[in-house]
């Protein structure tokens, strides 16, 4: 797979539809309408095309700067993440994924980044644990306070009353629920504590509920294969492009 880091502006029609036929193999639930609305609130989306020139996944991103507790602080939304579950043993997204984000930082000129991420299935989730070692909420260790103050300032500011400060979870009007196949837990993966942690913690992600999650996106803040894919994907996106 290849993949590119491109301005939303800068996606057209024909793309945006090819991106919701994908969204729609795994989910159900979003209209068309909806998913662009979503994408429009982005500033960037990764694209990931096969061999062939065929898009076979997408990533849309929203990098702003907010003001919490005097402090201004660089965070990265993740929205809509799609991958073709042919491609699941391949690690493309995870490295292009990386190298967009080191690129995005780099653009902006920031030293840290954090990762604000909805997330209402567990194979997302169980990415925080594998790329990251500093994210919340976790199983062995307690949210601190300054990043749950985060958490509660960004969740609040997009999603209003539709997050819960006392779950950390936001239920949507319009949310995006997983297709049978793609949906639930099975019963041998809550033998590992973290996606144990996810079913207890968001107990109605079947229906599209999604737990606010927050990671720090640095290269001394991840786990060491999470340093060997920023590491790689540094060099899918070598380039500053100029503004």
């Amino acid at each position: 797979m290849k993949g590119d880091i491109v301005r939303r502006s800068m996606v057209d029609k024909d793309t945006r539809a090819e991106m919701y036929e994908l969204f729609c193999q795994q989910f159900s639930g979003v209209s068309f309408d909806v998913f662009s609305d979503d994408l429009d609130e982005k500033n960037w989306v990764l694209l990931l095309h096969s061999d062939a020139g065929v898009l076979c996944g997408f990533s849309s991103m929203h990098i702003y700067d907010v003001r919490v507790a005097d402090e201004d602080i660089a965070v990265v939304y993740s929205g809509d993440t799609v991958v073709n579950s042919e491609t699941w043993n391949d690690s493309a997204l995870s490295y292009y994924w990386m190298g967009a984000i080191d690129y995005l930082r780099r653009l902006y000129r920031k030293d840290c980044l954090y990762w604000f991420l909805m997330v209402s299935g567990y194979r997302t989730y169980r990415f925080l644990p594998v790329y990251s070692a500093s994210f919340y909420p976790r199983y062995d260790d307690a949210t601190p306070d300054e990043i749950q103050l985060i958490m509660d300032s960004v969740a609040s500011a997009r999603f209003g009353s539709n997050y819960s400060r006392d779950s950390g979870l936001v239920r949507l009007s319009s949310p995006a629920v997983l297709k049978d196949g793609y949906r639930g837990i099975p019963e041998n993966r809550l033998a590992d504590p973290h996606v144990a942690f996810f079913a207890q913690r968001n107990p109605n992600h079947e229906q599209g509920d999604e737990l606010v999650c927050f990671a720090v996106l640095t290269e001394d803040k991840l786990t060491r294969l999470g340093r060997r894919m920023w590491t790689k994907g540094r060099k899918l996106f070598p380039q500053i492009a100029a503004e």
